[in-house]
């Protein structure tokens, strides 16, 4: 099977490095920076993943066409904004493959009212089978073949379950799904309560805290995927509790970092900067918003923390309107 990863972040590079083990899989790397590229195939280390030295088989390039040539399959590992460029690119140089998005978040057109779900974007370039890879992933981890399950989502359920079964290895189980609404909902908005469960923990308001706003998270995001045409089962699933319980709990999260660092009082710039990585989190949140009040869905964790990244309210006064709101039953 020849695979096509675009985009070497570490996402993108844990998950080529972690195919490209398997020797009966052909895999190639591409990264949009030639003399970065150029380094980590000499080196065979990505500085985005330190102390994880790249397969041996494993081809990095920094040619796009090269990349795709002959692919059975092209992974779109680079941030959301990137999406419909690389989908375009791959449709191209790669017709025939299906294109999955390991990217969490929404992507925004040029005009009003185009903001789109990534499989969206990637089937408006074209792409006649476009889904999503997704679930609880720390690319440190998987990169060092640690254990992990993630969903493969795709509107035909034997191919998703046949690209499922060929992209396993030892330790990583692959789920076939065809929901892609529901994980692409579950994968972008969870990166906006990691942020906030960063801000909870910064602000030292405990565990019980914590607990609460990611309980409480599910609950607004179950009603955003129904309202959506999503099944609200995948909420309970790796797509979205099982991404959500790892990014908002493990200072891996670039995103929980963020919330950390807004917590202490820092700007946000200046987070962003020195992060060294994409937080997903940071646009995500107003897009959330909007994509919600598109289908009349109240989700009130999300607005306060689109009100802290958008500079119109501090981390206390946000947490402080969360808790004084008017009770509601659970469910």
């Amino acid at each position: 099977m020849r695979i096509a990863v675009l985009g070497a972040g570490a996402w993108g590079t844990a998950l080529a490095t972690r195919l490209a083990a398997d020797e009966s899989r052909s895999v190639r790397l591409w990264g949009h920076r030639p003399d970065a590229i150029e380094r980590i195939a000499r080196e065979r280390v990505n500085p985005l993943l330190p102390g994880v030295t790249l397969a041996p088989t494993l081809d990095v390039t920094a040619d796009l066409a090269r990349a795709l040539e002959g692919a059975d399959l092209v992974l779109l590992g680079a941030p959301a904004a990137a999406t419909s460029e690389l989908a375009r690119a791959a449709i191209l140089h790669a017709p025939a493959a299906p294109v999955l998005s390991l990217a969490k978040g929404f992507v925004a057109g040029a005009g009003e009212g185009t903001l789109r779900l990534v499989h969206e974007a990637i089937e408006e370039a074209g792409c006649a089978q476009a889904g999503i890879l997704a679930g609880p992933s720390f690319a440190s981890e998987a990169a060092r073949g640690l254990p992990l399950a993630l969903v493969c989502a795709l509107p035909d359920g034997e191919l998703a379950q046949a690209l499922a079964q060929s992209l396993r290895d030892a330790s990583m189980r692959i789920y076939a799904g065809t929901d892609r609404i529901g994980v692409a909902l579950c994968g972008a908005i969870k990166n906006v309560y990691a942020i906030g469960a960063g801000v909870s923990d910064g602000l030292g308001l405990g565990a019980n805290a914590r607990a609460a706003l990611v309980t409480r998270a599910l609950a607004e995001l179950r009603r955003l995927v129904i309202a959506s045409g999503g099944s609200p089962e995948v909420v309970t699933g790796l797509a979205g509790v099982g991404d959500l319980v790892l990014t908002t709990g493990g200072d891996a999260s670039r995103n929980r970092q963020v919330g950390l660092a807004l917590a202490r009082g820092d700007r946000l710039d200046a987070i962003v900067r020195d992060l060294g990585h994409v937080a997903e989190g940071v646009a995500t949140a107003t897009r959330t918003l909007v994509y919600a009040a598109r289908h009349g869905v109240e989700m009130p964790i999300a607005a306060a923390i689109a009100a802290l990244i958008e500079g119109r309210t501090d981390a206390a006064t946000a947490i402080r309107q969360l808790l004084t709101r008017a009770p509601r039953g659970e469910f």
